[in-house]
């Protein structure tokens, strides 16, 4: 691995530190080095985190791993999910579906959610980041940092108990929601616990079984559920427990498959990684301390209720990276960052409410056909829009049909354009580059050397309507106008226009 230390006092080797190899830092790491930014990650495990923890992937976050490069190894790697099939002494009681697709929700091309255990997540983005020029150190925990106007310095000290600095220009604690980057920053996790109850997960081999469903025992003492994970042979357990005393082992997770269960507890022939956990619901006052970010669980915890802490964190990690490089790069300047807290605290905060709701509901066979159909509409983030945020402008005289306006995510719509038809948008978008749609209108000359199209009809042109139209680097539209001039201004004020330099 290259050594991050600086050559120099005055220029440090890395541009950005992100600490957590966890979903978020990785998804971050690749945004940044696909930009050229000179990028190290540390992670305080010996190897990257184990388990299956987060293992449903939502529709926006599908759309992030697409634009990544890693959307074709995330498909291979997973599957939709199975149906769910409740137990009842010991004999099945019915077939049901946790998610319906929403039909009135934008329009993707991952309609619905995707199976995937988290740890195998985390191999294929390792995997590209490194692919990409980054590096990685497992076994390098984050001991303490300091920063001044010019840089941060953390340190870092290995397992066999060596110190070492690593000057950045910038840092971001994704490291979870214990985080040291969090706390030797000194920024304050307002939050609570809620009455949620707590929680065993374990990964496990089970005998007796199918795996062609999600299996649920309801039970008094609370449902216990065994998810089939694809490429394994494993299911994810888990289970809610009634009071606070539980130790997570394999014999307790056995004692429990046999509680709660039909199965006695042989049939657990083996139990991998586990973890009991007490759900919190917390929101860190800021996103950011001077050069330090958080992003992820370190700047919000949420309950694991409809799938979404995962999701989230690579939505931070989307929305801060293209911002971070353009201001590490010196195209943009600082204040562009604050636009990171500003949009993504708001998105944090009603993801909060929503996952604590859904952890209360549980996954209940009662009126399952209504919960689905609920379950579909809030937990695909394609919803998810920064309309308040200072980086969305909408200066044009008529508004879109559709509704769409600035701060809304992109509508990833068939088109035809001067170069000829093209089956959606974001195929279009692909890339780090801000693009410019000029819809049914010349665009302007020159285009400011944005990469520019020139949208004359299709489902796209009727949603948008006539136009100028920026799209951010991360698929939302920062603009909408009729008037050039706006554009040239917009571009001088968020540093967009060096995104290509």
């Amino acid at each position: 691995m290259p050594d991050p230390t600086p050559q120099s006092p005055q220029q440090p080797a890395v541009d950005v530190l992100v600490v957590g190899a966890g979903p978020t830092g990785l998804t971050l790491a690749c945004d940044l080095a696909r930009r050229g930014v000179r990028t190290h990650v540390v992670e305080a495990a010996e190897h990257l985190p184990a388990g299956s923890r987060g293992k449903s992937l939502q529709s926006r976050t599908l759309e992030v791993f697409d634009d990544l490069g890693v959307g074709d190894a995330v498909h291979a790697a997973g599957s939709l999910f199975p149906p769910m099939q409740t137990w009842r002494d010991g004999e099945r009681r019915g077939e049901w579906q946790l998610i319906e697709p929403d039909p009135d929700a934008p329009e993707s091309r991952h309609p619905r959610p995707w199976l995937v255990p988290q740890w195998r997540t985390l191999e294929i983005l390792r995997d590209r980041f490194l692919a990409l020029g980054g590096t990685l150190e497992c076994g390098a925990r984050l001991t303490s940092l300091t920063q001044s106007d010019t840089r941060v310095t953390a340190e870092v000290t290995s397992f066999d108990g060596a110190r070492r600095q690593i000057p950045a220009l910038y840092l971001v604690g994704a490291d979870g929601g214990h985080s040291t980057v969090r706390e030797s920053s000194g920024i304050a996790m307002k939050g609570e616990d809620g009455g949620l109850r707590s929680a065993v997960v374990a990964d496990v081999r089970v005998r007796g079984l199918d795996r062609e469903h999600w299996h649920i025992w309801p039970d008094p003492a609370g449902e216990l559920l065994m998810c089939p994970l694809p490429g394994t042979a494993d299911f994810q357990l888990n289970a809610k427990i009634t009071g606070e005393e539980f130790t997570a082992t394999p014999e307790t997770v056995r004692e429990l498959v046999a509680a709660r269960t039909h199965l006695p507890p042989g049939a657990v022939s083996d139990v991998g990684w586990l973890s009991f956990y007490r759900p919190r619901t917390a929101l860190a006052e800021r996103f950011r301390q001077g050069r330090v970010l958080l992003a992820g669980d370190a700047a919000h915890l949420h309950p694991p209720g409809g799938g979404q802490g995962l999701n989230i964190g690579v939505q931070d990690a989307y929305n801060l990276g293209w911002k971070l490089a353009l201001v590490a790069g010196s195209h943009a300047p600082d204040a562009l960052l604050d636009s990171y807290e500003a949009e993504r605290r708001a998105a944090a905060a009603d993801v909060l409410d929503l996952s604590t709701r859904l952890y209360r509901a549980g996954r209940r066979t009662q009126d399952a056909g209504e919960q689905a159909r609920y379950r579909g509409q809030v937990c695909h983030l394609l919803s998810v829009h920064y309309r308040d945020s200072g980086l969305s402008t909408d200066t044009r005289a008529n508004p879109s049909p559709s509704g769409v306006r600035a701060g809304d995510r992109a509508p990833d719509l068939p088109c035809v354009t001067s170069d000829g038809p093209c089956e959606r948008l974001f195929d279009l978008l692909r890339g780090p580059d801000p693009t410019l749609l000029a819809v049914d209108c010349a665009p302007p000359r020159p285009a400011s050397g944005l990469r520019t199209h020139q949208v004359t009809g299709g489902p796209l042109a009727e949603a948008l309507g006539t136009g100028l139209f920026l799209i951010r680097p991360d698929n939302h539209i920062g603009l909408a106008t009729d008037a050039p001039e706006h554009l040239e201004r917009y571009l001088t004020r968020t540093g967009l226009r060096g995104a290509r330099s």
